[in-house]
């Protein structure tokens, strides 16, 4: 039975130890989560030149080789959607904005309804970690740019 005590005990003293290494490998050298290799993020819908009468559409995103988690929950390889809409970030090492050209989705949302006036209009998603602050390196879709006429 002693044997079995210091294996626990040893055990229940790796445990931190493990959990800070976890912690240690998932942060860049700047502090932000690193972006596992391969993750994509890509716009679904609407593609690039596409034509939006009446400037209401739906925005459809997508993520490959991550997860989405909501806004505060801590989870290596995984963040959530932000939408830049005529816009682009200042900065990469702050949380993104929450303005009406940066919008949140922090509930872990994947498309979204938008109504847009007439003329040309960019679009960027991005992803967040749980505090709102890109990866290292960023993992966002490319700009499109879409027409309402």
């Amino acid at each position: 039975m002693p044997h079995a005590a210091m294996i626990v005990a040893a055990a229940l003293f790796l445990l931190p130890g493990a959990a800070s290494a976890q912690n240690a490998n998932s942060q860049s050298t700047n502090g932000r989560e690193k972006a596992p290799e391969g993750a994509r993020a890509y716009i679904m819908w609407p593609s690039n030149g596409t034509t939006i009468s009446g400037g209401k559409l739906w925005v459809r995103m997508g993520l490959q080789n991550m997860g989405i988690a909501p806004a505060g929950i801590r989870k290596e390889d995984t963040g959530h959607h932000h939408l830049l809409v005529d816009t682009d970030l200042a900065t990469y090492d702050e949380p993104i904005p929450n303005t009406k050209q940066s919008l949140h989705f922090g509930g872990g949302q994947t498309e979204v309804r938008l109504e847009l006036p007439p003329g040309r209009h960019t679009l960027q998603m991005i992803l967040g970690d749980a505090d709102h602050v890109p990866h290292d390196p960023p993992i966002m879709s490319q700009k499109i740019t879409i027409i309402v006429p």
